[in-house]
């Protein structure tokens, strides 16, 4: 346990910013909101920032949660954060995005897949409408396969299969993703509806399943070349995803 007078001093400073959201089995650790300056398109834009982490226990003490954190060697896994702005508890509609991590596409701008353009485009929208929240979720590198699974499919590609087959024959299911735990931080954070940012109907289905009011959702197409002409087509095709034409 924390017992000096300056890891009690460490413990009063994080307190308040720890929010327990206790679920069926065990619970989620939200700690924030964080001041985050972004640079977006050369203009810095205040938001603040959150993440989480998901633990099999409850533990109602912070004192007792800060002292685990150097026990559970975090660094070696992902956890998943959210970036918000403007009012985004009180304002009437808010613009939502569930992004899902995408190593290649997100840091490196790989022209693969459209990942980079929808993270990007995603914050400039979020300004543009004056209230929202971009969820960056970092279990669901390769559609909840991770990284090395990834980049093996990758190579799979390269041989003529296409996204679905090539996680498919690594063993998964072609999505495995699952958007519980975002649901519940957003839950946490916002009781009024939300205009939702997807191709994904899947996406859509989850958050009214979880009985969130979702007032509509907008497209988020765009960066199409010859690069991720594929796998965008087999989105659609075999991954259920709706064209830019088809959004409503």
């Amino acid at each position: 346990m924390i017992q000096t007078k300056s890891d009690s001093k460490v413990v009063a400073i994080l307190q308040d910013r720890i929010q327990l959201i206790t679920q069926d089995q065990g619970a989620i650790y939200l700690v924030g909101p964080i001041n985050l300056p972004v640079n977006l398109n050369g203009e810095t834009v205040k938001f603040k920032w959150y993440s989480w982490i998901k633990r099999d226990e409850i533990i109602e003490d912070d004192e007792e949660l800060i002292n685990q954190l150097t026990f559970d060697n975090l660094a070696e896994f992902q956890q998943s954060s959210v970036l918000v702005y403007g009012d985004f508890e009180g304002d009437d509609d808010a613009l939502i995005r569930f992004h899902s991590i995408c190593h290649t596409g997100d840091i490196f701008g790989s022209k693969r897949c459209d990942c980079g353009y929808q993270l990007n485009q995603s914050i400039k929208k979020i300004v543009e409408h004056g209230t929202g929240a971009l969820f960056y979720l970092a279990n669901h590198e390769g559609r909840g396969i991770g990284l090395f699974s990834k980049a093996m499919a990758y190579i799979l590609q390269e041989h003529d299969y296409d996204t679905v087959e090539a996680n498919e024959a690594l063993g998964f299911d072609d999505d495995v993703r699952s958007y519980s735990d975002a649901i519940e931080v957003l839950k946490s954070l916002r009781h009024k509806s939300i205009t939702l940012m997807t191709n994904n109907p899947k996406k859509i289905a989850a958050l009214k399943y979880a009985g969130l009011p979702v007032s509509r959702r907008v497209m988020l197409w765009g960066d199409r070349s010859e690069f991720n002409e594929e796998y965008l087509e087999t989105k659609v095709n075999r991954s259920g995803h709706i064209r830019e034409e088809e959004l409503s």
